[in-house]
């Protein structure tokens, strides 16, 4: 078993600030081996500090050409500032541009002069395990763009944003049949408006309640919700969000999921809001609204520290295509859909190697 897992970053916003940071904190606290946010420090024979970062591909001027450990901080990102980050020494560089820059994101980002790189070519030098596809929701186009460079390269591909690849069979059978990993489709916050409401919507089943109706609504200012102001970029993201939910409840309901705005003040807070109604004993109704406000970034950076490290283990042992239980624990969007308890469940069976995939 290697012990440092190479990644790539594809898109260095908020997310990917949050997750290097968060492997840098507990990186510098691994002798008290502080696990608050993980599910476990050491998973499968992998700790945080093992995930080395070795490329880095963005096209906005403010990032490419800087250290990633300066680009992380750089406008118009604004996650918390957590801990120091010392030179990885590892310039950020253009990669291909295509649908990743929409009408709203253009009007604050300026697009970088340079020439675009040689994506396949740097994964190979960098002898790259795995990419991480962090571009802005709606990038159909520079995903397949990524995920193609991958299948050239023979890179796993983690996909973080709700394009649908790892849970597209015309996709992830092209992976499997190169013998390499994939997994996602976008990724699912630690204690977030998808797992929560989902988790909601299990507990009202299993309890015998009938649910006749629901709602998530979401608000947030970062460069996310204002990418997302663009509502032809939303389909994808309305989709993956609404199918996690509705995977839950056996019987079709009226139902209203997705981001709703940009509020420029909230800056990398979320702030989600959650109704349902239904009817319990007797059919007497019963309704639950509830708030959630996190800092976005932060939420899911756990997650894909298992959500890589639970790769690398797959590539250890030789399987590839969809990474099941994986996709089904980190992401909203997987191949098999499951709620969240079976879904810990068979991930923590495939890192113990009681489960294949």
């Amino acid at each position: 078993m290697g012990k440092k897992i190479n990644v790539a970053i594809a898109g260095v916003g908020n997310c990917a600030s949050a997750l290097i940071q968060g492997i840098q904190y507990y990186n510098s606290n691994s002798s008290q081996k502080d696990s608050i946010g993980l599910t476990s420090f050491n998973l499968g024979g992998y700790e945080p500090g093992d995930i080395n970062f070795v490329a880095a591909f963005d096209i906005a001027e403010s990032k490419v050409g800087k250290d990633l450990s300066e680009a992380i901080f750089a406008p118009p990102n604004n996650a918390l500032r957590i801990v120091d980050v010392p030179s990885f020494g590892i310039k950020v560089q253009k990669g291909g541009v295509l649908d990743g820059a929409g009408s709203h994101f253009s009007e604050v980002v300026k697009v970088s002069d340079e020439f675009e790189v040689n994506v396949e070519k740097i994964l190979k030098d960098a002898n790259v395990d795995i990419l991480i596809n962090y571009l802005p929701v709606g990038s159909k186009k520079a995903s397949h763009y990524y995920a193609e460079k991958c299948l050239e390269a023979g890179v796993c591909f983690i996909n973080a944003i709700p394009v649908f690849i790892s849970s597209n069979p015309e996709w992830y059978n092209r992976f499997g049949d190169k013998n390499i990993p994939c997994a996602g489709d976008d990724v699912m916050s630690q204690v977030g408006a998808t797992v929560v409401h989902k988790t909601l919507a299990k507990l009202w089943v299993d309890r015998g309640v009938s649910v006749d109706e629901t709602y998530q609504l979401n608000i947030g200012g970062d460069m996310d919700f204002y990418n997302m102001l663009d509502e032809d970029r939303l389909e994808d993201k309305r989709v993956s969000k609404t199918s996690a939910v509705k995977a839950m409840i056996p019987y079709d309901i009226p139902m209203r999921i997705g981001p709703s705005d940009y509020v420029n003040f909230l800056q990398n807070d979320k702030v989600c809001y959650i109704y349902m109604k239904g009817r319990f004993f007797g059919k007497v109704p019963i309704e639950l609204d509830l708030k959630l406000r996190v800092p976005d970034a932060y939420n899911s950076s756990g997650v894909m520290i298992d959500a890589i490290r639970g790769a690398k283990i797959a590539m250890d042992r030789g399987v590839s295509g969809p990474l099941e239980s994986i996709s089904a624990y980190c992401f909203k969007h997987p191949p098999i859909q499951m709620s969240y308890s079976e879904a810990k469940s068979n991930f923590m069976d495939f890192i113990g190697g009681k489960r294949e995939r």
